[in-house]
Formats: structure tokens, C-alpha cells, sequence
């Protein structure tokens, strides 16, 4: 955890409900951090249905290995994260850890290891020593109360700045659920299931393959639309666990994906997963600035998408919205090189309101002073108009700076 917090950070954090059949707790276990709390348990009734997505890295964690294999049976008692090591490219010692970690987890919560989720985040390739932590685990789980979402939130950070929570409260049916959030996340970010950890739950009666379709779906437009630096973890994971004891209030079952009832609870889902998705680029690593970039008149959605990745993503643009320069430019050059098709003479560029390109060439209205003035706003949007169809996507990134550097060229050592 950095000790300047972000200048993007919120302003003030929402109150979390605690949301009934969900316990937590978390300890101070000494993986790398010192006199901060880097273990969290999350202990979940019986009943509790659970569904993910994961990083599609091909060099993935043994805890992404773990969760995919459980994930099948739909059912979940207790998840354990820890932060200061992401138990990737360990091996044998990596899948061993997680496999005693899961008997540790389920002796302590009494059921079976396939009900245990895990995630780790941190430095990659040291093995994690178990002796650490598993023996807290009685504890934890013993120890759970319900209002200690942001208590979480902290347990889970690296390099974060400050803690990412999220809540929203919907009706299902006739009554309320509410569905809260945390999430982890700074550098080494990239849509692909953003480099990060994050965990959802709500006391909704929704069916595990419901479940499934409403992440993998909210997704698309808020975690995977997000990128820091291009990099994508190996570590990424998202959950989310619908402990089911709104039905007693008289809330419905879910059982199917098209079950009109779950309009509002979809998009309420979607705000908690969009805000968490912003908080992260917020937190960037040595970020000062959110950028908004948004691609019209693609070719396909999916082309403006690989545009406007090829426009955040770029270091030059990222480096000149951190020096305030209206370095357009850039933007041009991002475009043309995305590999995606475009029209030189018909392209259209604009920063917030103002357009400084139109049909291949600087807009002859113009201003470099109007444009130097709204680049001094910790909230730049660029918008690029391909102009040959009607695709369109939108991203967020954030500003490239020198901390970026500092942060990375040190982190392991």
C-alpha cells in the first residue's frame, strides 16, 4: 500500500450493509507486509451459490486453477484471499499450498474443499508457505461478523492506495437485496478479467448458472473495458455469491436467465461492477488523471474496442495526457497502428468537446489554448470517430507517470 493515496481517490466511501449469511474477518498474517492486515476470510451459509470469471492469461495462478475447478459444482462456504503473494508460477509448491489452504479453510468452516474459493495476489514466482496463515483459519472463520466490508477491502491490497467498495440495493420481485462489492487493483491491469481481485455478494435467490450469465455479461462493459498498463495478471479473478436468504423475506428463486424480475437487479449489478472498474483505474499506479476514451464509426463494436485498447493503451498517449499536452497526434497514431480497419481522411478527433482533427487534417477552428486548458482536468475524454460505420466502444484508462515507474522498478525488490 503506497503512502500517498491517489488524488482520484472518493471523496467519501458508502456506508456497507451487511448483507445476511455473509461473515468476515480478517488478520494480520506477515506474508510481506508488515502491521497491516493481508488475510480475509469471507464465510458464506449453506445454500450459497457462487459463479466467476477468471484471467485468461495462459500462465494462470494454482488459486485461479482451484476456484475454476470448484466452480462447476456451484455451491460455496468460505472463500480465503491473501495479498503479498500471488502464488503464481510456483509449481508444485503452488498446487500443494492451495490444496492444504482448502482442507485448512474447510475443516475450519466445516464442509468440503470443493465449497472453498481462493485467490492470492502479489510478487509472482515466490512459493507461498501456508504455516503463515492456515492456522488462523479456526479463527477467522469463528470470529466472522457481517459490516466489515471495508475491513476487507483493506486486507486485499498491494499496491493499492486506498480500498475499493461498492453497494447497491435493488428490488427483486417485491422486496429488497443488496448486493456489495470490494475490489483490488492498481497496476498491471488490463481488460482480459482486469489484473485484480474482486469479490461480490448479495442475499439474492439466484441459481449458479443465473449467476454465471449475469457476470460473464457484466463484465464485457465494466472490468473487461478497463485498462492501467496492458498487462494482464495472472492472478484475475472476480466472484460473486448469492447466499439466497432474501427468500425468506418473500423474494423470489431465480432459476432462469430470462426471468423478467431480473432487469433491475442486471443493471444494479452492472453499477456495483462499473464503479468498482473506475475505482481501479483511479488507483493506477502513480495515476493523476482518469481518461475516458470512446471510438465511433468502427467498423464492428468490436473493432472500436480493439481501437480505443490500442488508444489507452498506448504509452505515448498515456504519457501526454500526464504532461497536459494536446498531443493529438498520438491519437492518430494509436488508431492507424491498431490493426483494425479505419480512413485516414475520414477520421475525427475530439478531447472533451473540442474537435482538434476532422477529415484527415487539424480542424481549421482549432484552439491550442481552449485545448491546454481542459488538458489540466483530472478527467480527460477522447473521443475518435473512425468514421466508416457505426461500431463503438468505450474505455477507461488512466495517465502514464513517472511514479508508474518508481512503483514498478522497485516493486519486487
Amino acid at each position: 500500500m503506497s503512502a500517498t493515496i491517489s488524488p482520484l481517490a472518493p471523496k467519501k466511501y458508502p456506508k456497507m450493509p451487511a448483507i445476511e449469511g455473509v461473515r468476515i474477518a480478517t488478520a494480520e498474517a506477515g506474508i510481506k507486509y508488515k502491521n497491516r492486515t493481508d488475510l480475509l476470510a469471507m464465510v458464506f451459509d449453506a445454500g450459497t451459490t457462487v459463479a466467476g470469471v477468471f484471467t485468461k492469461s495462459k500462465c494462470p495462478s494454482a488459486p485461479v486453477d482451484f476456484c475454476r475447478q470448484n466452480l462447476g459444482a456451484g455451491k460455496a462456504r468460505v472463500l480465503v484471499v491473501n495479498s503479498g503473494n500471488a502464488n503464481a508460477f510456483t509449481g508444485k509448491k503452488g498446487r500443494a499450498s492451495t490444496a492444504l489452504t482448502g482442507e485448512a479453510a474447510a475443516k475450519a468452516a466445516g464442509c468440503t474443499p470443493g465449497e472453498v474459493f481462493l485467490a492470492s495476489t502479489g510478487v509472482i514466482g515466490e512459493p507461498l508457505d501456508t504455516a503463515k496463515f492456515s492456522h488462523l483459519l479456526t479463527r477467522l472463520v469463528k470470529d466472522g461478523k457481517p459490516d466489515l466490508w471495508t475491513e476487507a477491502a483493506n486486507a486485499i491490497m498491494t499496491t493499492d492506495t486506498y480500498p475499493k467498495v461498492a453497494t447497491a440495493t435493488v428490488k427483486l420481485g417485491d422486496a429488497d437485496v443488496t448486493i456489495n462489492g470490494i475490489a483490488k487493483g492498481a497496476g498491471m491491469i488490463a481488460p482480459d478479467m482486469a489484473t485484480m481481485l474482486s469479490f461480490i455478494a448479495t442475499d439474492a435467490p439466484i441459481a449458479a448458472s443465473v449467476l454465471q450469465d449475469l457476470l460473464s455479461r457484466g463484465t464485457a462493459k465494466t472490468f473487461n473495458a478497463v485498462t492501467v498498463d496492458s498487462d494482464t495478471s495472472t492472478s484475475d479473478t472476480l466472484l460473486i455469491f448469492a447466499t439466497g436468504t432474501a427468500a425468506k423475506r418473500g423474494v423470489p428463486d431465480i432459476a432462469d436467465v430470462k426471468d423478467a424480475r431480473l432487469g433491475a437487479f442486471r443493471r444494479a449489478l452492472g453499477k456495483v461492477l462499473k464503479s468498482l472498474a473506475l475505482q481501479v483505474v483511479r488507483d493506477g499506479e502513480g495515476a493523476r488523471k482518469q481518461v475516458e476514451v470512446t471510438v465511433t464509426g468502427a467498423k464492428s463494436a468490436r473493432s472500436a474496442k480493439r481501437i480505443a485498447l490500442s488508444i489507452a493503451n498506448s504509452p505515448l498517449v498515456k504519457t501526454a495526457v500526464a504532461g497536459e499536452d494536446a498531443n493529438w497526434g498520438r491519437v492518430v497514431m494509436a488508431v492507424g497502428k491498431a490493426g483494425e480497419p479505419a480512413d485516414r481522411d475520414r477520421l475525427s478527433i475530439w478531447f472533451g468537446d473540442i474537435r482538434l482533427a476532422h477529415e484527415g487534417e487539424r480542424d481549421p477552428a482549432y484552439s491550442e489554448e481552449a485545448t491546454s486548458a481542459y488538458m489540466k482536468r483530472d478527467e480527460i475524454r477522447i473521443r475518435a470517430d473512425i468514421g466508416i460505420g457505426r461500431g463503438k466502444a468505450t474505455v477507461w484508462t488512466c495517465d502514464l507517470t513517472k511514479e508508474y515507474v518508481a512503483i514498478n522498478g522497485d516493486y519486487r525488490s
